[in-house]
C-alpha cells in the first residue's frame, strides 16, 4: 500500500508537498491564530487519525457544517488523505435541505460547529445513521455540554485530534475516487450531489493557479464561504498547491476587509461586484494602503462597466472574473485582466485544462456569433449526480457536459455569458437576456445597488419583462425617468414594462441572487 503514495494523485497532497517545499511558510491566518505550511500539515494528519479511531473508513461520507475557519480546511484535507468525502454544508440550509442532503450522501458522521449544532441536529431524521458528531469549539457548549444528541455521541473536535500521529495515513486511494458531494441549490427540486474527484480538483487547482499565476508569494483573503466550491477550489486549492498564504474571515465586512488588505499585506482578493462596490467607496472616503493587491477576481455576476473601470482606478491592480459552476470543479474559463475594458460583459477564454463549445438542441457544434448551450469537455468535469444516473445522463448527452447556459463565442474567441436558459425572458415571441436588460439599467442609472430583471405571467406578452431594483439607502427611483433613459440603450421589446422597487433581494449563502424566488413572488403582479 505504501507504494501508491508515489503515484497517486490526491488533494491531501497538495498541502504535503507545499509543506516539503516551503515548510516555515504562513499558510492560515486566522483570527489571533497563524500556521505554517509543515505546522498544519501535521495537524491534518492528526485530525485524519482521529476520524479514523472514530471508525470512518476510505468511501464514507462525512458532512462538515462549519463557517470559516481553520477546522474547516483540516477537515477536508484529513478527508482527502483517508479516501473520505466531504459533504460541506450550506450553512442556510434548514431541516427539509439537510435532511436530504444527509440522506442522500449516506453520511456516517458529521463535524459541526457549536453555534451551527441545532441548526444541524434538526436535520437528523435517522440518529443511527451517523457513528457521532465531532463539535468545533465546544467549548462555546458551556461546562455542562452533553455527551450525546439524542443517541448520538458528540466528540470535541481539538480532544479527537490530540495526541494523534502526525505521520500520513496510509491509505490507498484512486485518482478518480469521489473527494466531495458538493449540493448545487435546487430552485425547482432537491438539491443535486455533484461528485467532484481527486483527479478533477488536483488538475483544476493546478489550472487555476497558471491561470491566475498565482505564487507563494500571494496572500489571499477567503471572504466568501469555504463550503462552496468557488472559495473552496476556485481560491484556495489552487493557492495552497503553489504555497500562497491566506487570510481567513468569517464572513463580508467591508470595512474588516479593507483593514486586513492593508494589516496582511493582501495579493489576491476573491468577492463578488456588490462587494467590491463597497471597497471601492471606503477606500475613496477613508484611504488605506492597498497596494500589495496585485489581482481581484470577481464571479457569480458580470461587473458593469462603470463600476469596473472605477474600481481598476482605485483599488490600482489588475481584475479578472472567472467563469463556471460546480460541475466544473468549477473554473471553464478566465476572463483575462487584458480583455476587461477592451470586451467589457464577456467571461473570458477557456481554462487550462478545458474545452469549451457552443451546441445546437442537435448536439452539431455551432460557428462563431450563433448562441447556443456552451458546452465543456475536460478532466476537471464531475464524474457525475450522485445516485441520479438520469440527471447524470442528460448532462453527459452529444459527449459534451451541457452547462445550461446559453452564449456564443465572438470573433476574438471571447465567450459570451447571454443568460441562464431558464433565465431568459420569452415576451411577445422574441427571447430576450436578462442579463443584457440589467447591464443595460444599470448604465442608464450606475446609482441603483442592485438589478435583476425576470420574466412575469402577462396576459398579453407571455411573459413580461420586469426590473427588481434595490436603491442606495432606500432612496426613491423615478420610474418613468428611468424607462425613458433605457428607451436609448435597448429595443422597444427589451424594456422592462414595470420597476419594482425593494429593500433587498433573496440571495444564496454566496450571494447570488434568487431569481426563481422572485419569479413566484411576483408571479401575480399583473394580474
Amino acid at each position: 500500500m505504501t507504494n501508491q503514495l508515489i503515484h497517486r494523485v490526491n488533494v491531501g497532497d497538495l498541502v504535503t508537498r507545499s509543506a516539503a517545499r516551503f515548510p516555515d511558510r504562513e499558510m492560515i491566518c486566522d483570527g489571533g491564530m497563524r500556521w505554517s505550511y509543515r505546522d498544519f500539515d501535521s495537524w491534518i494528519n492528526q485530525v485524519a487519525h482521529g476520524l479514523s479511531a472514530l471508525g470512518l473508513e476510505k468511501g464514507d461520507a462525512l458532512a462538515l457544517m462549519s463557517g470559516n475557519r481553520a477546522e474547516f480546511l483540516a477537515v477536508y484535507f484529513a478527508c482527502a488523505r483517508l479516501g473520505l468525502v466531504c459533504v460541506p454544508v450550506n450553512l442556510l440550509w434548514r431541516q427539509g435541505e439537510l435532511s436530504h442532503v444527509l440522506k442522500d450522501s449516506r453520511a456516517r458522521a458529521a463535524v459541526v460547529e457549536a453555534s451551527l449544532l441545532k441548526q444541524f441536529c434538526a436535520g437528523v431524521e435517522d440518529p443511527g445513521q451517523l457513528l457521532g458528531i465531532i463539535v468545533i469549539d465546544g467549548q462555546a457548549l458551556g461546562a455542562t455540554a452533553p455527551d450525546s444528541v439524542g443517541d448520538i455521541p458528540l466528540h470535541d473536535f481539538d480532544v479527537l485530534a490530540a495526541g494523534r500521529s502526525s505521520d500520513i495515513p496510509d491509505v490507498a486511494t484512486e485518482d478518480r475516487a469521489a473527494l466531495s458531494y458538493l449540493y448545487t441549490s435546487g430552485t425547482t427540486s432537491a438539491p443535486k450531489g455533484v461528485i467532484g474527484t481527486h483527479l478533477a480538483i488536483y488538475l483544476e487547482s493546478l489550472g487555476t493557479a497558471i491561470d491566475t499565476r498565482m505564487t507563494e508569494n500571494d496572500r489571499l483573503s477567503v471572504v466568501l464561504p469555504l463550503f462552496h466550491t468557488a472559495q473552496l477550489n476556485a481560491l484556495c486549492t489552487p493557492a495552497i498547491a503553489v504555497g500562497a498564504s491566506m487570510v481567513i474571515q468569517r464572513g463580508f465586512d467591508a470595512a474588516a476587509l479593507h483593514e486586513a488588505i492593508e494589516r496582511e499585506h493582501v495579493s489576491v482578493l476573491f468577492a463578488l461586484p456588490m462587494m467590491i462596490q463597497q471597497l471601492v467607496e471606503l477606500q475613496l472616503a477613508r484611504p488605506r494602503n492597498v497596494s500589495s493587491l496585485r489581482l481581484t477576481v470577481y464571479a457569480m455576476a458580470p461587473m458593469p462597466e462603470a463600476l469596473l473601470r472605477r474600481a481598476i482606478e482605485t483599488l490600482g491592480c489588475d481584475f479578472s472574473l472567472m467563469f463556471g459552476q460546480t460541475e466544473m470543479s468549477p473554473v471553464s474559463t478566465f476572463f483575462k485582466p487584458e480583455h476587461q475594458l477592451s470586451h467589457p460583459g464577456a467571461v473570458g477564454t477557456p481554462a487550462v485544462n478545458v474545452q469549451v463549445a457552443v451546441m445546437a438542441p442537435d448536439g452539431d457544434l455551432l460557428p462563431v456569433g450563433a448562441t447556443g448551450e456552451i458546452v465543456y469537455r475536460s478532466p476537471q468535469t464531475m464524474a457525475g449526480y450522485l445516485h441520479n444516473p438520469e440527471a447524470t445522463t442528460e448532462a453527459f448527452r452529444h459527449g459534451w457536459f451541457h452547462s445550461g447556459d446559453a452564449g456564443h463565442f465572438d470573433r476574438d474567441g471571447i465567450l459570451w455569458f447571454d443568460d441562464r436558459f431558464k433565465d431568459v425572458i420569452k415576451t411577445g415571441g422574441e427571447n430576450v437576456s436578462s442579463i443584457e436588460v440589467e447591464l443595460a439599467i444599470r448604465a442608464a442609472h450606475p446609482d441603483l445597488l442592485e438589478v435583476v430583471a425576470i420574466g412575469l405571467p402577462h396576459e398579453r406578452w407571455g411573459e413580461a419583462i420586469t426590473a427588481v431594483v434595490v436603491t442606495r439607502d432606500g432612496r426613491s427611483v423615478d420610474e418613468d425617468t428611468l424607462l425613458s433613459a433605457l428607451r436609448e440603450r435597448l429595443s422597444p421589446f427589451k424594456c422592462p414594462k414595470a420597476v419594482i422597487h425593494v429593500q433587498e433581494l433573496p440571495k444564496t449563502a454566496t450571494g447570488k441572487i434568487e431569481k426563481a424566488k422572485l419569479r413566484r413572488t411576483y408571479a401575480a403582479y399583473y394580474q
